[in-house]
């Protein structure tokens, strides 16, 4: 490895390139996963506005990654979100069509089961309010 960093240790060198691509790595996740290029917005409000969404969603995914101890990749936890959709059936019911290990594993540690399919309007502002919470 070759650095200008002649006078640090290192452990310290080894850190700071550790940290280097963690942040090269974001910025792959931010434009590939989380789709922040092209933007097709044109008011320098907008695009402040698109990235500052895309920021948010990579600090989430992070949170996320980080809570189930790297388990999963950003690209698999942004997929296994994106199918998690529910299909209104009738009043206040909604069936949830889809369920994977990920969405179990989550559900572990926020103390919700993703697996029951069908679920009330009701049911649903009970686990919003408890995550809220915790």
């Amino acid at each position: 490895m070759v650095t200008s960093e002649y006078k640090e240790r290192v452990v310290r060198i080894i850190d700071m390139y550790r940290g280097l691509w963690r942040i090269e790595e974001s910025f792959r996740v931010t434009k590939s996963d989380l789709e922040a290029r092209p933007v097709f917005v044109s008011t320098e409000e907008h695009i402040q506005a698109h990235f500052l969404t895309c920021f948010i969603a990579l600090t989430i995914a992070r949170i996320i990654e980080h809570k189930l101890d790297h388990k999963y990749s950003i690209g698999r936890i942004l997929e296994s979100l994106a199918k998690a959709e529910y299909t209104h059936l009738k009043q206040n019911y909604y069936l949830f069509d889809y369920f994977d290990k990920f969405l179990d594993d989550i559900g572990s540690i926020f103390q919700i089961d993703f697996s029951k399919r069908i679920r009330s309007l009701g049911e649903i502002k009970k686990i919003i309010a408890t995550t809220k919470k915790g």
